[in-house]
């Protein structure tokens, strides 16, 4: 089958929802440990890639010749929530590099978390391009052109060398042609990618094990990126988001998309993980990836407690009481 049930939700004994997905588990030398569904499902990495995204980026440069900080250049790879925490950083970044907040090619928007997007309407504040969860990656694109002394002017088109770096990487990283890519646009006009699970699972197999890049700059690149995410784990999105949970484990890498998609990789073990739910729900990541943690026997049984405390097995309505129950029911095959 190409998808399988991961996770039913049952209200009452009574089956309410029920989550379709692919699960695909790599080792160091790419065979398939573990796979649920089909592993060659073409699949949009959508924010997924950023991290990727961010490897031309920091190869040439951007943080160290704009004197950025380590929490700064994080951004890079993130999908923010707009706390102010965010804000302050991409302020910094626009005054080091010169960047017109008006060239990034995002949006205007409010920021997504619910307290800054409240506190932000209290004040009636405007909507603002910075705000957009993407306006880090945007920052860096536009840094590196200003860099390499490129045009600019549609930094976001796929034609552009910028993005044709990016696109070199990303296929550097999964093993997958850059031919046989997908190409759609994401919600922030970049060029996405589709690729196959297995190959993405590859790709962040290779952020948490550089060692298997064979390109220095590129692996030298990685591991800053890496080292800032882990440093800066509230920076990817905020806090007490999956992200930030994973990423405040030293041993794991990760980053989701959106609908559904994400990718992880567990650095001791020397695995690679990317899961795609097929309806898109971004709440029941925390209980897969921790129901896979527990299947694999991963030994930070508190990396998997702060998961479940993101998605508890329990379903819990506005008035705090237990009214039904999440079932994972994908079992990981070899």
């Amino acid at each position: 089958m190409d998808q399988q049930v991961l996770v039913e939700e049952y209200r009452n004994d009574i089956l309410e929802n029920v989550h379709m997905g692919v699960i695909c588990g790599i080792n160091a030398v790419g065979d398939i440990l573990y796979s649920v569904g089909n592993e060659n499902h073409m699949t949009f990495l959508r924010s997924a890639a950023k991290p990727f995204q961010a490897i031309p980026v920091i190869q040439n440069g951007v943080d160290d010749k704009f004197g950025l900080t380590s929490k700064e250049a994080t951004l890079f790879a993130a999908s923010h929530r707009g706390e102010d925490y965010h804000i302050e950083a991409l302020e910094s970044i626009l005054q080091k590099t010169g960047i017109d907040e008006e060239q990034f090619y995002c949006c205007p928007t409010y920021p997504l978390n619910e307290e800054p997007k409240a506190d932000y309407h209290r004040k009636h504040g405007k909507q603002r391009r910075i705000y957009h969860n993407c306006s880090g990656k945007h920052s860096g694109f536009i840094a590196l052109a200003k860099v390499l002394g490129y045009d600019i002017d549609g930094y976001w088109k796929l034609e552009h060398p910028v993005q044709q770096l990016s696109l070199a990487a990303m296929a550097d990283m999964a093993n997958y042609p850059k031919k046989d890519f997908g190409i759609g646009i994401d919600g922030c006009g970049f060029p996405v990618y589709a690729m196959p699970l297995q190959n993405i699972a590859q790709a962040y197999l290779k952020l948490a094990c550089p060692d298997l890049i064979q390109q220095r700059e590129m692996r030298e690149a990685v591991v800053k990126i890496t080292r800032y995410m882990n440093a800066h784990p509230e920076m990817i999105a905020s806090h007490d988001f999956i992200c930030s949970v994973l990423l405040a484990d030293p041993n794991i890498v990760a980053k989701g998309g959106a609908k559904g998609v994400y990718g992880f990789a567990l650095k001791n073990e020397r695995m690679g993980f990317a899961l795609k739910v097929m309806d898109g729900s971004e709440l029941v990541w925390p209980i897969i990836i921790a129901s896979i943690l527990e299947q694999i026997g991963y030994e930070n049984h508190e990396t998997i407690e702060r998961l479940y405390k993101l998605a508890p097995k329990e379903i819990i309505n506005d008035n705090n009481v237990i009214v039904g129950e999440r079932k994972v029911v994908f079992d990981l095959q070899k």
